[in-house]
Order: structure tokens, then sequence, then C-alpha cells
């Protein structure tokens, strides 16, 4: 289809916008992808796109016409973890900490990265998986090898400097096969959103009240687990197990981010121990986050 009629029904405002079909969301992202378009079409649909807004229906077309563009390898027992491409501005990541504590569970860590893309411009999980060495259980997947359409468009997304219905729906790309997964979520209404969007492409899907939207629980935040139509929601506090970890408000540099996670205070470990114990349960290798902390107890 003419690309234009996509913008026309994104970019003519309230009366005269409309959603897109399922197949014209795959047509519509068919065509971003293999940049058959100007960029400024690409550009002028992701803006109005976000502003009309996005719907469900049109992010699971969008997620259609990717999936047959990702190079898949499956990981037996793994977890998928959505992280945002925008990266962490303010706290370190834990996931390398995390990935050794649940080395003998045999579970395996599942990330995704890319070169940085709107709007937080934090640190990337690439900037720390390139520089660190991680655990044999821990994966690094990056998509300019396995999904090269979607990081070409990198260089766009910059220059157009915003949030996009992307930062939506590559967070979980299903890289490994993953039966599960799970990803952050600032806000509870997004959260039936992300129900929506992804919980039927695994077994078990869950979203947490993470650190700067990513799936790290750094303070007492919530977590959802999707089970069939229904949504169970659990308090998560670290004061419950003991864990006295003060997270930062202000920037942190590369260097200070590795320096954290290449010699850990003892407040740390227990956060990652806490973050190991979370997705064990998320996973069915425990009844309970309870159960799962006494295990690596």
């Amino acid at each position: 289809m003419d690309f234009f009629k996509y913008i026309h029904a994104v970019g003519t405002g309230p009366k005269g916008n409309r959603d897109l079909t399922l197949e014209e969301s795959k047509d519509m992202m068919d065509q971003i992808l293999n940049q058959s378009i100007p960029s400024e079409q690409s550009a002028a649909f992701l803006l109005g796109w976000r502003l009309k807004p996005e719907t469900t229906t049109e992010f699971r077309g969008a997620i259609e016409a990717c999936d047959a563009y990702i190079e898949k390898t499956t990981i037996a027992n793994s977890l998928e973890l959505g992280y945002p491409f925008d990266g962490k501005a303010k706290n370190p990541y834990i996931f390398p900490l995390v990935g050794k504590v649940l080395e003998e569970s045999g579970l395996n860590l599942v990330l995704i990265g890319d070169e940085l893309t709107p709007a937080k411009n934090g640190i990337t999980i690439k900037d720390i998986c390139t520089k660190i060495e991680l655990n044999k259980n821990t994966h690094y997947f990056d998509r300019a090898d396995f999904f090269p359409k979607m990081s070409d468009l990198t260089e766009l997304r910059m220059k157009l400097g915003l949030r996009s219905g992307f930062n939506t729906i590559e967070k979980l790309p299903r890289v490994a096969n993953s039966e599960y997964a799970i990803t952050g979520v600032f806000h509870k209404p997004y959260v039936k959103k992300y129900v929506e969007i992804f919980s039927d492409r695994y077994k078990r899907f869950a979203l947490i009240q993470g650190n700067e939207g990513t799936p790290e629980l750094f303070s007492k935040g919530r977590l959802w687990i999707s089970n069939g139509g229904d949504v169970d929601e659990i308090i998560v506090d670290p004061a419950n197990y003991g864990i006295n970890y003060t997270k930062s408000w202000d920037a942190i540099t590369l260097e200070d981010s590795l320096n954290q996670l290449n010699n850990p205070s003892d407040e740390y470990m227990k956060l990652a121990k806490l973050n190991a114990a979370v997705y064990l349960f998320v996973t069915e290798n425990a009844a309970s986050i309870d159960e799962a902390w006494e295990k690596l107890n």
C-alpha cells in the first residue's frame, strides 16, 4: 500500500486519524524496515503514530513483521530480559551479578543490545556486555547481528530524538525462543498493554516496576505475572530480605557502572540475589520469591 496512506491515518489530527489494521501494521513495518520509503516518511509516521497513539493491534502487527527478519538461536531453559535501548542513566546494571548467582541453577539469561536509541541517553546493555566478562549462563545478542534491519534504523531514530512505538516493540524479540520473559514498566496502566502485546508469545510473561524502566529491582516495587487472562500482582520489598541498598539519583558514568560490577558491595550482592530469586519464581523454578531466596542463601 502507498505509505502516505499510513501517514495520513496517524497525522491528520483527532478527527481524521484512524487506527491501522493488523495487516496494515505489518505492511507499514515492512516498508520502514526495508527502507523502501524516504526516511522523512518513516520519521513522520513514527511521530504521528506516537501522538495518535498506538494500539495493541498495531503493535502486534508490527511485531509480526519484525519476526520475519529476526535470526533466532534457541537457548533452552532461558529467561529473556527486556531492557530499554536508551540505557540506564543513574544506576549501575546488576544482571552480570544475577547471572553469577544463578549459575548453579541452570537458568540462562538472555539479553539484547544495540547502539543507543532515544531518549534517555543512558549507558546501554551493549556498553556493558562488550566491556565485561559475562558468566556462561548469560547470553548477549547484538541486534546488528540478529536483526540488522532494525539496527540500521538507529541513526534515523537518533535524528528524530524522541521515543516512538519502536521503544515498546523492540524490547522482546524472542531471539532465543525463550519460554519465559520479564520486562520493566514505569506505570501500572502500561501493564495491561504489555500483557496484551507479549503474553501469548511466552509460556509465562512477567513485568516488574524496575529501576529506570529495566527488569532490575532496586527498591520496593510491584511484580506482575500474566496467567491466562488474569494478572497477579506481588509487592516485592528488598527491606523484607534485610537489604539496605540505596539507589542513586545522580548521573553515573560507564566507568562507575563497571567498577560497581567488578567490585560489588555486600548490599549490592544481596540485591543481585533478590533479583535472581524473582527470576527463579518467574521461570517456575520456585513456588515463591521467598522459597527462591531461601534456596540462594
